[in-house]
């Protein structure tokens, strides 16, 4: 079908504005709607995608007649509940080292409240941006992380964002007897030995649980 058609009815049915967040809803890559838009067609497979996900009718995608929804035997309408989740500018305050959200909101993104329930806390949850190479390969230069800040007991082997004085760092954190540990995938970087003394100055700020990468 034609794209402009069908970015009109899709934006309709998901009360959204943007590409960018119609990207993020069907799970692809920005890219992928650019393409779709340059050849002035769409993939079956997002129409497939889109009742499955959404319930969203594809003969009214198609042809814009019928329900909008396809609708469950109780008559009630498919329709997922969204949450957003805040994108800031990772900092601290000097002091007591309290993190930083509402002053450092760069955008939101929205994703389904069922997935983020999957994932750990929804009213928890905020994005931040990786810097530097010290977790590769798991995690490179340039990636957004999905944060879930009510999990701050420590899971040997886990990945969290941790603030030491005013730096932040995304780290792989274990307990050893008196002391903690955080380690960094990339093997060029030695493990960060805390004392007793020292880890009172560590905030674990919460546990990372979802990656985002874009393709270079």
């Amino acid at each position: 079908m034609k794209f402009d058609i069908f970015i009109r009815r899709t934006f309709e049915a998901l009360k959204i504005s943007s590409q960018n967040r119609l990207a993020i809803l069907l799970g692809i890559n920005r890219a992928g709607i650019t393409q779709a838009k340059n050849k002035g067609t769409v993939p079956d497979k997002w129409i497939l995608d889109l009742y499955r996900k959404y319930g969203i009718n594809p003969d009214w995608i198609e042809t814009g007649k019928g329900k909008m929804f396809i609708a469950e035997r109780d008559g009630s309408v498919i329709v997922p509940e969204y949450k957003s989740a805040p994108h800031v500018k990772a900092r601290l305050c000097a002091g007591d080292g309290s993190f930083e959200v509402d002053e450092n909101i760069s955008d939101y993104w929205m994703f389904r409240t069922d997935w983020l329930k999957r994932k750990g806390s929804p009213s928890h949850m905020i994005l931040i941006d990786i810097y530097g190479n010290s977790m590769e390969p798991e995690l490179k230069d340039g990636d957004t992380v999905l944060i879930d800040t009510s999990e701050k007991d420590i899971l040997a082997g886990a990945i969290y964002a941790v603030g030491i004085d005013d730096t932040i760092m995304v780290k792989r954190i274990e307990k050893h007897p008196g002391k903690l540990v955080l380690m960094s995938d990339n093997k060029d970087y030695v493990p960060v030995y805390l004392s007793q003394n020292e880890m009172n100055s560590v905030r674990i700020i919460g546990k990372i649980v979802w990656i985002s990468r874009d393709v270079r």
